[in-house]
């Protein structure tokens, strides 16, 4: 078995995922014995290859400051519209979009209805980014993953599955451009 970052927490289910250098992450049940943890992985060896020639194939190049600041605006601008047409579909309001630099994260919304999103949507397709900003507005009803989220979002974008789709396929490869 490669080596890989094992990372136990109260959750149900095993989860496997690549960084962008092509480390395995391994996140399972607390108890989870070490040799199911190991199955596990070895069951996932050809995903495991496929990906990590996938990222070595998409490295792209490294974003300068000045790139970033520019998607920060583009990104600021169409998030701030997007955000307004599917809160007003949604029936919901939201206080504040800040947009940042992530390298783990699409987007997010806090408790008090703050929403965040990553400055690489801007480069992503248009109903990408309409995903993550009706994920995060549907958290405003639903603080959760639970299936009444899940149906939320469905009842506003009914294909998003399509768009979540996109983004597990894409996210290393343009999160890999923004460098520490």
């Amino acid at each position: 078995m490669d080596k890989c970052v094992i990372i136990r927490s109260k959750r149900k289910t095993i989860s496997i995922q690549l960084d962008l250098n092509g480390q395995i992450i391994v996140r399972c049940p607390q108890r989870m014995r070490e040799q199911d943890i190991s199955a596990f992985v070895e069951s996932k060896s050809l995903w495991i290859e496929k990906h990590r020639a996938k990222l070595k194939q998409l490295q792209l190049p490294a974003l300068t400051q000045e790139d970033i600041e520019r998607l920060r605006v583009q990104t600021k601008n169409l998030v701030n519209l997007r955000a307004a047409h599917y809160a007003s579909i949604m029936k919901v309001s939201y206080k504040r979009i800040t947009v940042r630099t992530q390298r783990t994260r699409w987007g997010s919304c806090s408790s008090k209805g703050n929403l965040n999103f990553n400055c690489l949507l801007a480069l992503v397709p248009m109903d990408v980014l309409d995903y993550v900003v009706v994920h995060e507005l549907a958290h405003l009803k639903q603080m959760n993953h639970s299936e009444f989220f899940w149906a939320e979002v469905a009842s506003v974008l009914p294909d998003y599955k399509t768009s979540k789709h996109w983004l597990k396929e894409n996210s290393a490869a343009l999160i890999s451009r923004i460098r520490k």
